[in-house]
């Protein structure tokens, strides 16, 4: 016998989307992220730059909430196992904020980018 259900892509899209839910209602920090976004592509639709350095723009923010939603699984996974402190279980949830930061900072070099070749490239 196995212990993993039969797949089905509704099944499937059902579980993430629940998934989606729950880091929107318990997740701080992915909810001020999430209104930070929302915020930055209400604010690109007004901006004076091209369509597509808009769409690159909005698409560059999208891997900061990836990395914050693995960060929130990661941490529930720790949780799970531990309650007690352990250095593994403290550097797994580190390791964890440290790949937001860096999506954060690849999000950051991408706008820079975009916007230095749409106000300073002729």
């Amino acid at each position: 016998m196995h212990n993993k259900p039969k797949f089905t892509l509704f099944k499937n899209i059902s579980y993430a989307l629940a998934g989606m839910q729950e880091v929107l209602r318990s997740e701080r920090s992915f909810q001020i992220q999430s209104f930070i976004i929302v915020s930055i592509a209400l604010g690109l639709f007004f901006a004076p730059i091209t369509p597509l350095s808009k769409w690159i723009l909005f698409i560059s923010t999208l891997p900061i909430l990836i990395a914050e939603a693995f960060n929130s699984a990661i941490e529930r996974v720790v949780d799970l196992v531990t309650k007690e402190y352990h250095p593994l279980a403290g550097q797994a949830k580190d390791i964890g904020a440290f790949g937001v930061l860096l999506s954060f900072c690849l999000t950051v070099m991408i706008w820079i980018v975009v916007l230095y070749r749409e106000f300073f490239i002729d």
